[in-house]
C-alpha cells in the first residue's frame, strides 16, 4: 500500500510539474511572436497607406503614379534662385487635380529632390473646375468656381476662393453675398463657406402620369407692335 501511494503520489508531482512547465512557457512563446505580429500590422499598414495616400490631396491620383501639370499663357517669367514662375495672358491650367484659368498665375515649385508643384496663386477672371469621382462608378460630379482670386495648396488640395466666390454644381447655385465671404473646395469637391452666402437649390418638374391631361399655358400678352417711322 505504501509503494503504491508512493507511485501515485510521484505521479501527480510529474503532472503538476509538466502543467507548469506549459503555463509558463506559453507567456514566452507568445511574447516571441508578439514582435512578428506587430512588424506584420505594421508591413500591411504602411503598405495600405503607401497604395491609398492621395498625392496633393487628390483621391483621382495614387501616390506612385507621377503627376503632369501644363500651364499656357502668352508670357512666362522664372526666378529660379526665389523657385517661382509667374504666367500672365490668357493662361490655362491642365492638372489631373483640376482645370483653371486666370489672367495671371504664379506657381511655386518644392525645394529639394522631390520638386513639384507646392502653391499656386490664380488672380483675375478666376474659373476652376474640378470633378468629383462618384464611388458606384458613375459620372463624376463636377463643381465650376468663379472669383477674382484662388489659391491652391498642394499638401491640403483644398482650392481657396475669394472675391465674390460663386460656385456651381450641376443646377444648384451657391454665391457669396458679402466681399469677405471666402469658400474652400477641397480634394473631394466638397464646399466650406465662411461668410454670408445664397444657396440656389433648383428642382426639375416632376414627370406627368399617364391618363393625366396636361393643362394649356395660361395665355401671354404680346407687345403691341411697334409703331412705323
Amino acid at each position: 500500500m505504501k509503494r503504491l501511494a508512493t507511485l501515485i503520489l510521484l505521479i501527480a508531482s510529474l503532472t503538476a510539474a509538466r502543467l507548469d512547465a506549459q503555463i509558463a512557457a506559453a507567456p514566452t512563446a507568445s511574447a516571441s511572436m508578439l514582435p512578428k505580429k506587430r512588424e506584420k500590422e505594421a508591413a500591411q499598414k504602411n503598405e495600405k497607406s503607401s497604395t491609398n495616400k492621395p498625392f496633393g490631396g487628390s483621391n483621382l491620383l495614387q501616390s506612385n503614379e507621377p503627376t503632369t501639370t501644363e500651364i499656357y499663357a502668352d508670357e512666362a517669367f522664372f526666378d529660379s534662385n526665389k523657385s517661382i514662375g509667374v504666367f500672365t495672358g490668357r493662361v490655362k491650367v491642365t492638372d489631373p487635380r483640376f482645370n483653371l484659368q486666370s489672367d495671371k498665375l504664379t506657381v511655386f515649385i518644392s525645394k529639394g529632390e522631390n520638386q513639384g508643384l507646392e502653391r499656386a496663386i490664380a488672380e483675375g477672371n478666376v474659373g476652376l473646375v474640378r470633378d468629383r469621382p462618384d464611388p458606384n462608378g458613375g459620372p463624376p460630379t463636377r463643381a465650376i468656381g468663379r472669383s477674382d482670386k484662388a489659391v491652391y495648396t498642394a499638401a491640403t488640395g483644398d482650392v481657396e476662393l475669394t472675391g465674390a466666390p460663386r460656385v456651381q454644381e450641376g443646377p444648384n447655385i451657391h454665391v457669396a453675398t458679402t466681399p469677405d465671404t471666402v469658400m474652400i473646395i477641397n480634394q473631394n469637391s466638397q464646399l466650406t463657406t465662411h461668410g454670408p452666402s445664397r444657396t440656389e437649390i433648383r428642382q426639375q418638374p416632376k414627370e406627368e402620369t399617364k391618363g393625366e391631361t396636361k393643362s394649356s399655358p395660361s395665355p401671354t400678352l404680346s407687345p403691341p407692335p411697334l409703331p412705323k417711322p
